[in-house]
């Protein structure tokens, strides 16, 4: 299996998950490849970055780590992120935060994320563009109140990312761009249906969590609730039901865990980061819960490797 989305954080951040130990755990979880994503301290966004970062994979391994390249609102680092992913069989596609998350690598404004499509057009790249979706204008952060972690939910509603997919879906269409649109972690069933109706006329696909499929917002009402604080965040159980209907009518694409670690200090104080280690609870989540929400073999299988190998196959061959 594949998990295309993992957080390792070598680098100022080694203390909180290391890319040696990511992949120990997915072994153990029944996961053989990872993608790591490149919001790390300092972030992936340059050819340096990225030889750096490809020297700490274990010896072994080599053939088991890929790494998503981060956008900037600078056109010159968008053709360098192109020409590592041209160049380097483990860069599998550029990273787009548009929203802000853990770390500072985020393009919020629509007029940066827009230059992003038109640069990625003109350079005629064809592969993935990976996208964040969080519109902060959408957001109200106001509302954020750590001693009632569920505020969290409604500090970043589901708006604001069913906005930022229909931006990322017309900046795409705008722009004529050739690659692959993929959404992240994708939290409410509005968002599949955006995504599902824009099939037809670009190359789009999106994920989702376990923890968002398992889990709703009450888990943030719990005493330890910060521990479950998440970007995007929980939601409603009615949002929960609709993302497991979807991924039983196969249209959500596959499954990545988005593992986030942080000590449990950080998540229960401040700063009160978002993530889960999600990738400790795969094994279970494929082999047990969706099974359980009537999810067959075969489906599972595109899940977890078929639909994710198809997108990726000229990295992964």
């Amino acid at each position: 299996m594949i998990d295309p989305h993992v957080h390792c954080r070598d680098g100022k951040q080694s203390y909180k998950e290391t890319i040696a130990h990511a992949l120990q755990i997915a072994e153990k979880q029944g996961i053989r490849k990872i993608f790591d994503m490149p919001n790390t301290e300092p972030p992936i966004v340059n050819e340096k970055d990225v030889k750096e970062r490809l020297k700490l994979v274990p010896n072994g391994r080599k053939n088991d780590y890929f790494l998503y390249i981060g956008a900037t609102a600078d056109k010159e680092q968008i053709k360098e992120a192109v020409e590592c992913h041209r160049k380097f069989r483990e860069i599998v596609g550029i990273k787009l935060y548009a929203g802000k998350s853990v770390g500072n690598l985020s393009v919020c404004d629509i007029e940066g994320q827009r230059n992003i499509y038109e640069a990625l057009s003109g350079l005629g790249y064809s592969g993935v563009l990976a996208v964040h979706c969080e519109k902060e204008s959408c957001m109200n952060k106001d509302l954020w109140d750590p001693s009632f972690p569920v505020s969290h939910s409604y500090a970043r509603p589901k708006e604001a990312e069913i906005e930022s997919i229909n931006d990322q879906i017309g900046m795409a269409e705008e722009s004529d761009f050739k690659g692959i649109l993929h959404i992240c972690h994708i939290s409410c069933p509005e968002s599949v249906e955006l995504v599902d109706d824009a099939r037809s006329r670009i190359k789009i696909t999106c994920a989702a969590t376990p923890h968002h499929v398992m889990w709703d917002r009450d888990m943030l009402e719990r005493k330890d609730g910060l521990l479950y604080k998440t970007n995007p965040p929980l939601r409603d159980i009615d949002d929960v039901a609709g993302l497991r209907k979807y991924l039983k009518e196969g249209k959500i694409d596959w499954i990545e865990t988005d593992h986030a670690p942080h000590p449990i200090g950080e998540k229960m104080f401040p700063p009160y980061n978002s993530g889960y280690p999600s990738l400790y609870i795969y094994s279970y989540f494929v082999s047990s819960f969706l099974p359980a929400i009537g999810i067959g073999k075969e489906l599972a299988k595109k899940l977890t490797y078929k639909n994710i190998y198809s997108v990726f196959e000229s990295k992964l061959r």
